[in-house]
C-alpha cells in the first residue's frame, strides 16, 4: 500500500452506498474556531454537552441522514432515530461502524462510552446499552454536533 493510501480513512458514504477513502480532518483549534459557532466548537472540540431539549433535531421526524456538523461525515440514518425521552437526538445504530469511534469517558465521576466522528475526532455524545432492538444501543447525541441532510436532497457530496 502506498504511503498516500496508508493515511486515508475508510468511511461509509450514504450518497455512494459504499466505503470510500477520505483524508482525516486534522484542522487546528484555531481553524475549527473560525469554522464553527461558539456552541458547536464547545461541544465538538471541547467535549461539551448541550442542555436537554435545547438542541436541534430532537423532534425531527424527516427522512434523511445526520452528519457531523464539523466535517460532514455521514453518521446516523433517520431510520435508526427514536424518541428516548432524554431531550437529545437518539439513534440505535450509526450508518456504519466505520464512521464513528468510541472512547472510554471517566468524567463526571462515572464511566461512559464517548462517541466521536472518526474523520475529525469531534465529540458527538455518548452511547449507552439501554436502547431499543435490534441493537440495544442508545447513541445519545448532541444535536448541535449534527447537521441533517434530507432524503432526496441535491446537496453536493462530501469529499
Amino acid at each position: 500500500m502506498s504511503d498516500e493510501l496508508a493515511d486515508k480513512l475508510e468511511i461509509y458514504s450514504v450518497a455512494e452506498d459504499r466505503i470510500v477513502l477520505v483524508d482525516p480532518d486534522e484542522r487546528s483549534d484555531d481553524e475549527w474556531r473560525r469554522e464553527l459557532s461558539e456552541e458547536a466548537f464547545r461541544i465538538l472540540r471541547k467535549k461539551g454537552t448541550e442542555r436537554a431539549f435545547t438542541g436541534p433535531y430532537n423532534d425531527n421526524k424527516e427522512q434523511g441522514t445526520y452528519r457531523c456538523a464539523a466535517c460532514g461525515t455521514d453518521l446516523f440514518p433517520s431510520e435508526s432515530k427514536f424518541d428516548s425521552g432524554t431531550g437529545w437526538p437518539s439513534f440505535f445504530r450509526p450508518v456504519s461502524d466505520a464512521n464513528v469511534a468510541t472512547e472510554e469517558d471517566r468524567s463526571l465521576f462515572r464511566r461512559r462510552t464517548e462517541v466521536l466522528c472518526r474523520r475529525c475526532g469531534g465529540h458527538l455524545g455518548h452511547v449507552f446499552p439501554d436502547g431499543p432492538r435490534p441493537t440495544g444501543q442508545r447513541y445519545c447525541m448532541n444535536g448541535t454536533a449534527l447537521d441533517f441532510e434530507p432524503a432526496g436532497s441535491d446537496e453536493a457530496e462530501q469529499e
